[in-house]
């Protein structure tokens, strides 16, 4: 009951209230209504006006004062404050220094590639749009761990075509390093329109605001070694067919190349991509199966080890992620300029594609065999038939090209990088701190 109703009897009918002294509560109760009203239109003006002074320069949504709260579709950016913040950051340390704009930088690669760059004195800036595909405090972790090293990540998505002109306004990049994508070959069976979104408009959204940029920048950009499918030539080739895609994923990265010709041949972008085999290590990504691997087997849970038709082998050319960032870095140092200006073509532009593998297959359930070991505990293994869902049976690359241009030789092999990763892994997770998910 309200201080108000004190005076009220709980029993209706045997009340009569006094005039005067009803008139009197009426005319204070007004009274109180009336200020409150009015000072409540004060502070409602006021928090409008601090809002509209305050707010950032920006086409997004109002920045959330809780950061660990803000929506991860939310983005806010602009201003000052923030332009000193990617200038600072976009800024070399040495002469020849680039300046690179690292697309998918708090990603697993974008975050080993940033800090390799950082730490030889170029410029970084990165942008990320820390979606949930995985478990969005690793991607914070990681972000934290290149704040450390000097490299601010804007939060923004690769489809935000004002975002991505305004970058190119603040700071002439030298060099754009295109890892952000909708990543995984099962996921896509979800939600195929991530795919597109990110893998097709995303990058077509990047190269338009490359080609249009004065300096046109040199671009490097992560394809797969999903585009060669069904192909059944082994070791696979840059030279091998490429349209007999097993998946949607695989499907994107294939039209993300056929677009990359398109743009260099009528822009003169400076376009190398590049053809990841299986990467993993420490940071690595959660829907890998060396990382759930380790989770389950920790956890005692049961771990699929697939098995392709008539018994037959699974196995993947596992790169370990020092190799890839040296991979990636070669191809950077050695893009040639783009030829474009002003959306204009000047003359030829460097086109190239090369494959980054290990060269060395190794069987899925030789990788178990590994992690067992290392992890001092005996894995659960349930051997089923490998499901239609976009895997194909082995992947193994042919490196020579990359060899011959970049200086690319892998010196990591399985065991070593994995004791690597169960290094970090079991110190990441460590003290129930944190929970694999």
């Amino acid at each position: 009951m309200s201080h108000i109703d004190h005076d009220i009897p709980s029993t209706p009918g045997k009340f009569k209230m006094e005039k005067s002294s009803y008139m009197n509560r009426i005319r204070w109760h007004y009274s109180s209504l009336a200020k409150l009203t009015f000072w409540s239109f004060v502070l409602f003006l006021g928090l409008i006006l601090v809002f509209f002074f305050k707010s950032p320069t920006s086409t997004s949504s109002p920045l959330p004062s809780d950061l660990s709260r803000r929506s991860l579709r939310t983005y806010s950016w602009g201003g000052p404050a923030w332009e000193k913040r990617v200038r600072a950051s976009s800024r070399t340390r040495s002469r020849n220094g680039l300046s690179v704009l690292v697309t998918g930088a708090a990603g697993f690669v974008g975050t080993h590639i940033s800090a390799a760059l950082k730490r030889r004195g170029d410029g970084v800036l990165g942008l990320d749009n820390f979606n949930d595909y995985y478990d969005p405090s690793l991607k914070r972790a990681r972000q934290a761990l290149l704040e450390r090293s000097g490299v601010f990540i804007v939060e923004g998505d690769i489809n935000d075509i004002a975002l991505l002109k305004k970058l190119f306004e603040v700071v002439a990049f030298t060099h754009v390093m295109h890892l952000a994508a909708q990543a995984g070959v099962r996921y896509a069976m979800e939600n195929p329109s991530s795919y597109v979104h990110s893998n097709i408009a995303g990058l077509v959204n990047i190269l338009e605001v490359c080609k249009s940029a004065n300096p046109q920048p040199a671009i490097v950009w992560a394809s797969s070694s999903s585009v060669y499918g069904l192909n059944t030539k082994v070791p696979f080739s840059e030279k091998d067919r490429t349209d007999q895609p097993a998946s949607l994923y695989a499907a994107t990265k294939k039209a993300g190349e056929e677009i990359a010709h398109t743009y260099n041949h009528i822009y003169g972008l400076s376009l190398t991509g590049l053809r990841f085999f299986t990467v993993y290590g420490p940071w690595g990504r959660p829907d890998m199966a060396y990382f759930f691997f380790t989770k389950d087997i920790l956890k005692g849970k049961s771990i699929p080890i697939f098995e392709a038709a008539n018994h037959g082998t699974v196995a993947r050319d596992f790169t370990y992620i020092d190799d890839i960032v040296k991979g990636c870095l070669a191809a950077l140092d050695t893009a040639e300029k783009s030829t474009g200006s002003g959306g204009k073509k000047k003359g030829p532009a460097q086109l190239r594609v090369f494959n980054l593998g290990n060269t060395s297959p190794v069987p899925v359930s030789d990788l178990v065999s590994i992690l067992e070991r290392l992890l001092k505990v005996k894995a659960k293994r349930s051997v089923t038939k490998m499901p239609r869902n976009g895997d194909v049976q082995f992947t193994h690359a042919n490196i020579s090209s990359a060899q011959r241009e970049l200086g690319y030789k892998p010196t990591t092999d399985l065991q070593t990088g994995l004791k690597k990763f169960v290094r970090w892994y079991l110190s990441y997770y460590d003290s129930g701190k944190k929970s694999a998910q």
